[in-house]
């Protein structure tokens, strides 16, 4: 008998440990790794979808701010985590720019699991109002009749996406223009509005309210789609620039491995509440989307994206060592 009880005690506690028989996920803290300073629209979209998951799955979700390095720290530190559902990256695009643009950015972009687009945002063509061009057709009329006059500014620093989309402008326009980087949207937009520079390719949160007072003329979105916030700004496949239809997205990503359940719970999760009307109207209200896709169609994106940004780095020669 007590053989028996012994052997019966040591099958339990195996199992105990096994897995399968772990209690459901999650069932602890869960660190949301966001790769830039507190404030910004990110870690705001990040706190957001953090609390309301927290309340969903009655566990903490904690926002971590990692920033440098262009967003490659962050993206480091889920790349070797381990992949039990408890450290998830919110990321950009950026995320497949780097590996693109770095000669070691430290992980494989594919090597992420994908788990749910959160939310995106369109970039609007603005310039100066002493800027004698009145539409995108325009701007490309002129561009092409004066080749190396135009100077466009973008933020972020070399490879971000509004510098990439300056180079996609120049490329499939056949446009000659002058890029003027700067390391913030918030210098670059001053030196715009200041008439330093004749255009940029800006986010909607430092473009419509100038737009709207009549400090800078929008033009055009690059987006699938109109921008609800400003309707009557025309898309570029509108203006027969189809090409040009490409923004920002942002995302949550897991480690390589991520068990199916976890990245099933953590995908319909994220959909349910970037349908929720609070989220929509918040995001709105600072120019950014509600997504909420699936993790297949996070996937096509990140394979989209690596082409398309592939072909426009090389063309330019942009790289980072």
């Amino acid at each position: 008998m007590r053989r028996f009880a012994f052997l019966l005690f040591a099958f339990c506690a195996v199992f105990a440990r096994s897995p399968a028989w772990a209690d459901a996920w999650p069932n602890r803290t869960i660190k949301l790794i966001v790769p830039y300073p507190p404030g910004g629209p990110t870690d705001l979209v990040g706190r957001l979808f953090a609390s309301k998951l927290a309340e969903a799955w009655h566990q903490p979700v904690v926002v971590e701010n990692r920033s440098g390095a262009n967003g490659n720290i962050a993206a480091q530190l889920v790349y070797k985590a381990p992949p039990d559902g408890y450290t998830l990256l919110l990321h950009s695009s950026s995320m497949v720019i780097n590996a693109l643009l770095y000669k070691n950015p430290g992980y494989d972009p594919f090597e992420f699991t994908p788990i749910s687009q959160v939310f995106d945002y369109k970039l609007v063509v603005v310039v100066h109002p002493s800027v004698p061009v009145n539409s995108f057709q325009d701007l490309v009329t002129m561009a092409k009749a004066k080749p190396g006059v135009l100077t466009c500014a973008s933020a972020g620093g070399a490879g971000a996406p509004t510098h990439l989309s300056v180079e996609l402008f120049k490329q499939r326009a056949g446009v000659d223009i002058v890029h003027v980087p700067y390391q913030g949207g918030a210098p670059a937009t001053n030196d715009l509005l200041a008439g330093h520079v004749n255009m940029m390719f800006n986010n909607p949160t430092q473009s419509l309210p100038y737009i709207k007072a009549g400090q800078l003329r929008g033009l055009a979105v690059n987006w699938l789609q109109r921008m609800a916030q400003a309707p009557d700004l025309p898309r570029g496949a509108e203006l027969g620039y189809p090409c040009f239809d490409v923004g920002t997205w942002y995302a949550v990503w897991g480690p390589a491995g991520l068990p199916a359940d976890i990245v099933k719970t953590a995908s319909q999760a994220i959909m349910r509440l970037s349908r929720e009307p609070e989220v929509i109207e918040r995001l709105h209200a600072n120019g950014l989307n509600a997504i909420g896709g699936t993790p297949e169609e996070l996937a096509r994106i990140r394979k989209s994206d690596t082409e398309i940004w592939g072909k426009v780095i090389r063309e330019a020669n942009i790289h980072i060592d």
